[in-house]
């Protein structure tokens, strides 16, 4: 880390100045956060699976000075070409001055006399003696990218106090990690859960396992071995996720020693029951907690999370994380109980962004204005009887069905119940008569057939759980719904292609060719 510091500050890098990192999820992504740190410059993680204009916009927005990537690196038996994404993203991004590059595969790439340098080449002449720079706790310390529904990608500002204090308390209380626990979440540096696990585990001595590539390549117990082989006891991943495991088995589980878990952090978004059940009786052998969180890139840690020291209901989000002032309110700012709401914070928080990167009244816009001086997140929660919190999806994502808000995550559960059904995605069309209707894409387990006797069924599946006001009006079959890397469904883009509209920024998605089949099967 050292080493990497003293040659980053070789080529000119001084505190303030933005240093992009697109590397695939490895030790030495953890290396360079860190000597970014030790600098003062602010680190840019880029999600290691965009194209070169994706990376070029992030590169532009932020006015890097320098990248550091890798010649490459593996994913699902291919070879992705890093540098040469990053080549072609620098010539459209005149503030880039030098790139480092990790030599991940050790192939030939092209490197540009005066720019690039070899990341071993860098640090050979580097004692690794230069102290870390002392810091005020506002001074800017990561840079990070949300993508947005309409517009460019949003940057989001955090700071070095804060972040480290709430992600820290996070990982600490909510996941209960301690020194030696070994940590592994399955997600990318570009997205929040990274630098959780990068910042939060090491600054709490735990050990942290990275996974360069996809958690069911080249086998679907993949995640599960590697669970074994590196004694895993905090594992994160997101439901997303569990879905699209539970169609290979549970045996696939149970050829592993998964005994060394303990907690089970998801997050990403809403839960359907039986899932939630799988993962907790067949991975968590029913003893390891689900610490379902929620929060976000500009959150900088979470709103809502359960802890091990409580009882926990099943799907819930427990209630407002420590030292989080949350509500459920209505469309006027009062605060409801028993019914779904507008999710809100009302008090500052040592982790929330400090700003959207150059747009100050984007950030006020996004945040601020509805609700003047409370933080309307976009979600839609729920807090039950007995006091714990749901989330119903975000706000934007809502149905509006009748007069009636519905979140897709209950329609969505609905039909994930039936056997054929491996995952979901609920959105709402207009209606010349209800205003809107349902429309459910369904992704079907393997040597599941699509028909019309299927969608049938689940129609009545939605209508016996929800009541027939709620029925979906179409249900229509598709191989798979469209994702991050992260797993996490993108509804807006379902919609979006299903409506023939402008779904917005779709550089985190992992398979966008899922959008032309959806399209599709809207037109049908």
């Amino acid at each position: 880390m050292t080493r990497l510091a003293e040659a980053l500050a070789a080529l000119g890098v001084e505190p303030g100045d933005r240093v992009a990192l697109f590397l695939p999820m490895s030790p030495e992504v953890a290396i360079a956060s860190h000597a970014c740190a030790h600098l003062g410059a602010i680190q840019v993680p880029v999600f290691s699976g965009f194209a070169a204009p994706a990376i070029a916009a992030r590169l532009q927005h932020s006015e890097a000075k320098v990248v550091v990537t890798a010649d490459g690196s593996l994913r699902r038996g291919r070879e992705v070409p890093m540098k040469e994404l990053v080549d072609e993203a620098v010539a459209e991004s005149p503030s880039v001055e030098h790139v480092v590059v990790w030599r991940r595969l050790g192939g030939e790439v092209s490197m540009q006399a005066g720019r690039d340098v070899f990341w071993d080449e860098a640090v050979a002449s580097s004692p690794g003696e230069l102290e870390p720079l002392e810091v005020d706790s506002e001074h800017p310390y990561l840079l990070t990218y949300t993508s947005g529904t309409t517009g460019p990608p949003k940057g989001m500002l955090h700071v070095q106090g804060g972040f480290l204090v709430s992600i820290t308390r996070e990982v600490a209380y909510q996941a209960d990690a301690r020194p030696g626990d070994v940590i592994h979440f399955v997600t990318d540096m570009g997205w929040i859960m990274g630098p959780w696990e990068v910042v939060g585990g090491m600054a709490l001595g735990c050990c942290v396992v990275f996974a360069e590539g996809a958690p069911d390549w080249p086998a679907a117990d993949r995640l599960w071995g590697l669970v074994e082989s590196e004694r895993v006891s905090i594992l994160g991943l997101s439901p997303t996720l569990v879905r699209a495991l539970i169609p290979h088995g549970a045996e696939l589980v149970e050829r592993h020693d998964v005994s060394s878990l303990r907690v089970l952090v998801t997050t990403g978004e809403p839960w359907n029951p039986e899932p939630y059940r799988w993962l907790f009786e067949h991975v968590g052998g029913s003893r390891c907690p689900i610490i379902n969180c929620s929060g976000g890139t500009e959150v900088g840690a979470c709103f809502l999370s359960p802890t091990p020291a409580v009882p926990i209901k099943e799907c819930s989000l427990g209630g407002p994380a420590l030292g989080m002032a949350m509500d459920v309110v209505d469309a006027k700012g009062r605060p409801v109980r028993g019914e779904v709401g507008e999710l809100v914070c009302r008090r500052p928080f040592p982790g929330m962004t400090r700003g959207f990167w150059g747009d100050p009244e984007r950030y006020l816009d996004t945040y601020w204005r509805r609700l003047p001086g409370i933080w309307v997140h976009g979600d839609w929660a729920f807090v039950d009887e007995d006091g714990f919190w749901f989330l119903h999806g975000r706000s934007d994502d809502t149905l509006n069905i009748a007069g009636k808000r519905l979140g897709p995550a209950e329609l969505e559960s609905a039909v994930v119940a039936h056997p054929s059904v491996a995952e979901a995605a609920a959105v709402g069309v207009p209606h010349d008569v209800k205003g809107e209707v349902a429309w459910v894409f369904c992704a079907l387990v393997p040597g599941a057939e699509p028909s019309e006797e299927l969608a049938g069924e689940l129609r009545r599946l939605a209508a016996a759980e929800l009541g027939k006001a709620f029925a979906p009006e179409r249900v229509l079959f598709v191989s798979a719904l469209p994702k991050t890397r992260s797993a996490k469904i993108v509804r807006r883009a379902v919609r979006a292609k299903a409506l023939g509209s402008d779904p917005g920024d779709l550089s985190s998605l992992e398979n966008p060719e899922t959008l032309d089949e959806i399209a599709a099967a809207a037109r049908a």
